[in-house]
């Protein structure tokens, strides 16, 4: 089967390669601004392309010479907090980014599955009454990263039902693991490592404490975007998303406790956001009725890889720089 991961040089689309090669796909990547490092997809750089998805030519390019069977489509402006300073790139990247490819694959006539990368972030605030947040309940996003995965969506569905192209939409909750900037865990567990290798003073700051997430390993999404891949139905949505919740309070706890040297906590003000969601946590059971998914991987164990990924990055070892 030829594979298609558009953003491939993301902390997702990384994970989907290496699994992709290790079945024997043929496998194509695209990159365009990577957001890990160069070591974590060195052991695939010969099979990734440059693309910017907000140039059709580019998409055109790529999907023509390559017509594959399953496409990811994973390239995106995926930061919630950086869409508040950067609005016009988010939704350029995001929605005039998916249209082009899109309109790629109805130019190429080709008939490939594509899975959508869409967001949780796309239904904002959810009443107690209604969590864990199922499909059905209505969108009403919060920042402008929301609202372009809410238009995303929306395009791929009218993509399936106008042009029958195969679109399969995964409303991603919290996901995390080694290789991941950016999130809380992400940002915790490299702080300790910094902390450890005595690049930063032992205190570790933190946001907002009291919010709700639902978390999913990186290793479980990959297999869910697979089986989605495989047994999705088109035009069908489905929520991935961790089987419980987690107050960040105790993520913090947890990375604290696991830290190689005393650590003090302290909230830094310029880490809360203008607004957050107070709960994010979905249901996932129309996933496992259609494809049998299920988490395997535990929180406790995806901050020790983390952690375990950030000492060595760092060179830590017992405590102190190696």
């Amino acid at each position: 089967m030829k594979v298609l991961v558009m953003g491939a040089t993301g902390f997702v689309g990384s994970y989907l390669m290496e699994r992709a090669i290790a079945e024997g796909h043929e496998v194509l990547g695209t990159s365009y601004n990577p957001t890990i490092e160069p070591k974590d997809w060195a052991s695939f750089q010969d099979r990734v392309v440059r693309c910017d998805i907000r140039y059709r030519e580019q998409t055109s390019q790529v999907i023509d010479a390559f017509r594959p069977d399953v496409i990811y489509l994973l390239s995106a402006q995926s930061y919630p907090a950086l869409s508040w300073s950067a609005p016009a790139e988010t939704l350029d990247t995001n929605v005039v980014g998916t249209t082009n490819v899109f309109e790629s694959i109805r130019a190429a006539g080709i008939d490939p599955v594509v899975v959508v990368a869409c967001s949780s972030a796309q239904y904002g605030e959810v009443a107690a009454e209604d969590i864990p947040v199922k499909e059905s309940h209505p969108l009403r996003p919060l920042h402008p990263y929301g609202i372009s995965k809410v238009a995303t969506e929306m395009l791929a569905l009218q993509y399936w039902s106008n042009w029958k192209i195969r679109s399969v939409c995964a409303r991603i909750f919290n996901t995390t693991g080694a290789r991941k900037a950016g999130d809380v865990c992400a940002d915790l567990t490299q702080r300790i490592a910094r902390i450890e290798a005595r690049q930063i003073e032992p205190v570790l700051k933190v946001g907002n404490q009291d919010t709700w997430r639902a978390i999913t390993d990186v290793r479980d999404l990959a297999s869910a975007l697979e089986l989605l891949a495989a047994k999705g139905e088109p035009g069908g949505i489905y929520n991935i998303s961790g089987a419980r919740t987690y107050q960040i309070r105790e993520i913090v706890e947890q990375v604290v406790a696991a830290a190689r040297v005393p650590v003090q906590v302290q909230v830094d003000t310029a880490l809360l956001r203008p607004s957050d969601e107070k709960v994010i946590f979905g249901d996932s059971s129309r996933l496992v009725e259609r494809t049998g998914w299920q988490q395997q991987v535990p929180l406790e164990q995806t901050l020790k890889d983390m952690l375990a990924y950030w000492r060595n990055t760092l060179g830590v070892v017992d405590g102190g720089r190696s």
